[in-house]
């Protein structure tokens, strides 16, 4: 009785708190918005908002403006990862040395940087410099709108307000002297960090560490194609830390005319790249769910009553090098055109702890900054006569969170279309989309340095010449005032490719994207056209995009598809490398003779045990599949070591890309050694050969482990699950692989027919009760059922409402 008066009593109080909001709200949704983002609070005052949890921690965030709702974003947020945030905010203050020491690893989520000595170097100069001070200055639309600037100064207030009103419980940061109030500045920074995590973010340590030469040996100029094969495998799909799967299917291919969409972005479960679960809502004006990456007050992948979108990271280069020629008489000017430009030197200090502060020069162009390389498989020697900058068009790109806007208002694909063209403001992913009305949309909508195809063929350096076709990273002549980018005249910003330049596919039978370029989203209508910074054309693709096409193309082709099939293509867990390889791999194993094959330290190892399981295995990786584990570690081992020349007997061809390259080549001796390498790390690790794959990859959460279905990469699955190998027990965490999950439709009703799943929990607070419920799910292949309308919400069993306010 008491527990049905208490949720009585929180039912009647978030009803008087929308009757409320909705009578603040009763302006038309364009003069709200005006008006309440230049009036409705004085500057730093009486923010506040209603937050209705749900189900699994689920907050339900109702505001009266963006104000307000960015207030309760940041306040809920920081209810939930606290130590996360705060760490990534002493990042962008360039504070890791001060508080960490200068050699410890950042977590990655903000940079490339290696260590923290160099993370700071980096986001110290952008702070002394006023980057991101300029870019909040700069009108709409190459700036940021009112609307988002508003709900970031919201989002600033709620996460002070939490910390000024709470007690950190998450042992992570509990007492710790660098949780400190941030400002509108720290939120914008990290907006800017996600902007250029592609191109000055991932030249972080390059940017730090680029000095003049001295009197020593010159260093050997980059040798063209060694630099090529470098930046080949750098930029690769497969070499990220972020990748994704989303495909929308249009009415065509669905039960009742109207779109389907299901996205599956593949993201890292720790630390600040986390995607963190909400609805947000001000009434008449704007109501979405969906998930924000952590430290945005806008919702990253969602959906609301009449369109649903997802991203997946693009193949569009969004960096470009310029070879600058040096002055003769003084290595730190450049000629251009014959004249000699000086570069702008940058004197950057940061504390450490433990010892001095450390004070460190950095030189920058007109074309950006001064790399010394990127990464140390691609080294860009600075010598007499050569240095190079790095161009990067999002270091002038703020605009993500009015892009966002768009798609949470959006009425359909159409809006969402119009949404990126208007605001222009993703970095580094493709958009798949669809809606009520039966409409799929794919596109890849990148803000991109402006390289053509000609301008890349007339003004490359040989260097240029070998890297740019090879993997879409131009490196152009920096002498030649002739090899400027130019402008788009649709373009926000110069530099750019404007929105007529983007691969675009409507309303096909579905659009699907796996991290390859455009070219693939539908099979039946290849895109071609664009430039090679935007990815290849009629090149080999992925082992998941391959899969991933049979899949969706034979539930196209099938038809009468509901949300309840995109739940279970998300967990099929078909292996499409297996299907390809397992069988003759099995064959050569018992072909063997004695059974015996060697492994990479040329010991005999008895593999005879391994050939019948391998010829039983199911070609899944669920939980429960004998031979998963096995076939596994075998495959990575052979794909890190053999040519796809040396894997397949069939090659690729642009004519059949989804069934080439095929057929293994067992004659390989690779495939032997690959097989008794797995076998050894199988029996070192306590594992039968036939063990089921839950058995050697889980997670333990609450000292209990959870068996995990997916695989990686290489295998090709759809559900990706990059594990972290234990060699005493297999893969005991998850450093990267499904993460953020919907499967959303429409029925004609009011509601969408959503179903989510944030597979690592809302919170990384290990005292939390929300740290692990979702992950105990994703372990069963359970779904969280959306609760969006507000009968589901005050439904909800679990409903906790907190009325949030700042107390000054």
């Amino acid at each position: 009785m008491a527990l049905r008066t208490r949720a009585g009593r929180a039912r009647r109080l978030a009803l008087a708190s929308i009757a409320l909001l909705t009578a603040s709200a009763s302006l038309s949704p364009v003069a709200s918005a005006q008006d309440r983002g230049r009036d409705h609070h004085p500057s730093g005052g009486g923010l506040s908002a209603t937050i209705r949890y749900t189900e699994y921690g689920i907050p339900h965030i109702l505001a009266k403006d963006y104000a307000d709702l960015g207030f309760g974003t940041g306040y809920a947020q920081a209810a939930d990862e606290v130590c996360t945030l705060a760490d990534g905010f002493v990042t962008l203050r360039g504070e890791r040395s001060r508080w960490f020491g200068p050699d410890a690893a950042p977590d990655g989520s903000l940079s490339s940087a290696a260590k923290n000595l160099s993370s700071d170097l980096y986001f110290k100069g952008v702070r002394d410099t006023g980057t991101v001070e300029k870019l909040l200055a700069t009108p709409a639309p190459a700036g940021p709108s009112g609307r988002a600037k508003e709900l970031m100064r919201g989002w600033t207030a709620g996460y002070n307000a939490w910390l000024k009103q709470n007690r950190i419980t998450d042992p992570t940061c509990q007492g710790a002297p660098w949780v400190r109030p941030v400002t509108v500045t720290d939120v914008a920074a990290r907006a800017f960090a996600m902007s250029v995590l592609g191109g000055q973010g991932r030249g972080a340590d390059g940017i730090t560490s680029a000095q003049p030469p001295t009197s020593a040996p010159a260093p050997t100029a980059p040798d063209p194609a060694a630099a090529a094969r470098a930046a080949e495998r750098l930029f690769a799909a497969d070499q990220a830390d972020m990748g994704s799967n989303a495909v929308a299917f249009s009415g065509a291919a669905t039960a009742d005319g109207r779109g389907l969409l299901l996205g599956n972005p593949h993201y890292p479960w720790h630390g600040g790249r986390r995607f963190w679960q909400m609805q947000q809502t001000i009434p008449g004006e704007l109501n979405v769910s969906g998930a924000a990456l952590l430290g945005t007050p806008t919702m990253s992948i969602g959906f609301n009553d009449k369109v649903a979108w997802s991203h997946t990271v693009a193949t569009g280069v969004t960096l470009n090098l310029h070879q600058l020629a040096l002055d003769p008489a003084d290595p730190t000017a450049y000629l251009v055109d014959g004249r000699a430009e000086h570069m702008t030197r940058r004197t950057v200090t940061v504390p450490v702890k433990g010892g001095a502060p450390v004070t460190r020069t950095q030189w920058w162009t007109r074309y950006g900054p001064v790399v010394s390389g990127l990464g140390p498989s691609l080294p860009l020697p600075w010598s007499r006569t050569t240095a190079f900058a790095l161009n990067d068009p999002n270091a002038l790109n703020l605009r993500a969170a009015d892009t966002s806007l768009g798609f949470s208002r959006a009425r359909g694909t159409a809006d969402v279309l119009s949404a990126l063209r208007r605001t222009q403001g993703l970095p580094w992913v493709n958009t798949v989309a669809a809606d009520a009305a039966g409409h799929s949309l794919f596109t890849q909508s990148q803000v991109l340095p402006r390289i053509t195809d000609e301008l890349a063929a007339r003004c490359s350096t040989p260097l240029g010449k070998a890297v740019y076709p090879a993997s879409g990273v131009a490196v152009l002549d920096g002498s030649r005032g002739d090899c400027a980018l130019g402008s788009d005249p649709d373009a926000v910003q110069p530099g750019i490719f404007g929105p007529a330049r983007m691969p675009v596919l409507k309303d096909a039978a579905y659009a699907e994207n796996s991290n390859d370029s455009a070219w693939l989203a539908n099979a039946d209508h290849p895109l071609t056209g664009y430039e090679r910074i935007f990815g290849t054309v009629a090149t080999a693709r992925s082992l998941r995009t391959r899969g991933a096409v049979e899949d969706v193309s034979a539930l196209a082709a099938r038809g009468g598809l509901k949300v309840a099939d995109l739940q279970r293509q998300e967990f099929t867990d078909r292996a499409p490398a297996g299907s390809l390889a397992a069988a003759d791999t099995a064959a050569a194993c018992a072909a063997l003779p004695g059974g015996t094959a060697f492994n990479s330290a040329g010991t005999a190892v008895d593999v005879s045990g391994a050939c019948p399981v391998l010829a039983r295995w199911d070609r899944t990786v669920n939980t429960g599949s004998r031979g998963a584990l096995l076939f596994d570690r075998y495959w990575r081992r052979l794909t890190a070591t053999a040519s796809p020349a040396d894997l397949w007997k069939v090659p690729f061809s642009a004519a059949d890309p989804v069934r080439t390259p095929s057929g293994l080549n067992t004659a390989s001796p690779l495939v032997a050694r690959a097989l008794a390498d797995a076998v050894g790390e199988l029996r070192a690790a306590g594992l039968a050969l036939d063990a089921p794959l839950g058995q050697g990859q889980f997670v333990v959460r609450d000292g209990r482990r959870l068996p995990l279905a997916g695989g990686t990469e290489a295998l090709g699955v759809w559900n990706k699950v990059e594990g972290i190998w234990d060699p005493a027990a297999g893969y005991t965490e998850v450093s990267t692989g499904s993460s953020h999950i919907q499967a959303v439709g429409w029925d004609g009703g009011h509601c969408p027919v959503a179903r989510t799943l944030l597979t690592y929990s809302q919170s990384d607070n290990p005292r939390s009760p929300h740290h692990s419920d979702q992950t105990k799910l994703y372990s069963q292949g359970r779904w969280v059922t959306s609760r969006f309308c507000e009968r589901d919400i005050l439904s909800s069993p679990a409903l906790r409402v907190v009325r949030v306010r700042e107390h000054r």
